[in-house]
């Protein structure tokens, strides 16, 4: 009984997945203060003002506090997340498919990605290295002032490289699974790691929990997308051997357990360099660089990073479905 209402489910939402992927690739990210993602991170900034009001500004009470954002954020996320779904599907079935949908497009962030990294690539080509650093500033939360243009460009590689799997193929994985409750729940813990997941004098004993737990979501995702890159980067014209080879070799070059897992495919695909000594908020961060200098980063391989997303995410949708499409016929 419970295996057929979990299949049941799926066939449902599978539907209203695939419209909220190819309107990502359309209209990308919808505007406003309402968007969900946006709502979600207005709450975590409001429940972290009052946990760190209330509690002790010391390391325990840091800690605890963390926890019970991670925690009041989740529990919240997932209760509206069902009323809103349960309400509509309760009026009529047509509006809870058409919230559905709107749902599984706002997850999505493909198309908002590759505009906002070609914003570093028109800043570049067409104003310069200063309005190339500005555009980069808007994407990536290191310290970006002192960048040269090799390090803009890498800058915004990097990013589309993390964000394949946290903006596209990792909240795929969790809508396939779980539908838009699921897909929020994924979007509010790595929300809560880029606000306050950061290991500096302000958020390192209360972010722990944040960046712990978005450690923990993106474990088996940034694992499966550095695979669908990998085999993505044959499409996408790119060297998939090289993809392969540094993956192996480099996807453990990180403090992250994961972020690495999709850079290492990106360096390896383009042929290039990523990672190196970054500043953040002030200070000098050393970090392994990542790949072979086997030519100098250029301009260009923002837009080869973007095209090999896009191939890796439209493989990853086919794929992922077939998954448990086989699934379904065992249960």
């Amino acid at each position: 009984m419970i295996l057929r209402i979990i299949i049941n489910y799926w066939t449902f939402i599978s539907f209203s997945i695939i419209i909220g992927y190819f309107a990502d690739l359309l209209f990308g990210d919808p505007q406003g203060r309402w968007h969900p993602i946006r709502l979600i991170g207005g709450m975590i900034a409001g429940t972290k003002k009052i946990l760190r009001r209330i509690l002790p500004k010391k390391k325990a009470g840091e800690i605890v506090g963390g926890i019970l954002l991670v925690l009041i954020v989740l529990l919240f996320t997932g209760v509206v997340t069902t009323a809103v779904l349960f309400i509509g599907l309760y009026i009529h079935w047509l509006l809870g498919v058409c919230i559905e949908c709107y749902m599984c497009y706002t997850i999505f962030a493909a198309k908002s990605l590759r505009v906002e990294s070609m914003k570093v690539f028109e800043a570049l080509q067409t104003k310069g290295l200063a309005e190339g650093r500005e555009a980069v500033s808007m994407i990536v939360g290191r310290d970006t002032k002192t960048l040269n243009e090799e390090g803009v460009i890498k800058a915004a590689v990097e990013t589309i490289a993390e964000n394949t799997s946290d903006g596209v193929i990792a909240p795929m994985i969790y809508l396939i699974i779980g539908g838009p409750i699921l897909g929020f729940l994924y979007k509010a813990v790595n929300t809560m790691d880029s606000m306050v997941g950061y290991k500096n004098d302000e958020y390192l004993y209360f972010g722990r929990a944040a960046a712990k737990t978005d450690d923990v979501w993106n474990f088996f995702p940034a694992r499966l997308s550095a695979l669908f890159m990998i085999w993505g980067s044959k499409l996408a014209g790119l060297n998939r051997k090289e993809a392969y080879r540094i993956y192996i070799r480099d996807r453990g070059r990180h403090a992250s357990p994961n972020s690495a897992q999709t850079e290492s495919v990106m360096a390896g695909a383009l042929g290039v360099e990523l990672s190196g000594d970054a500043w953040y908020f002030g200070k000098k961060i050393h970090k392994p660089t990542i790949g072979d200098a086997t030519r100098r980063i250029e301009r260009l391989d923002i837009l080869r990073a973007n095209k090999l997303m896009y191939a890796s995410s439209a493989l990853a949708m086919i794929m992922l479905f077939v998954a448990r499409w086989l699934i379904t016929l065992f249960l």
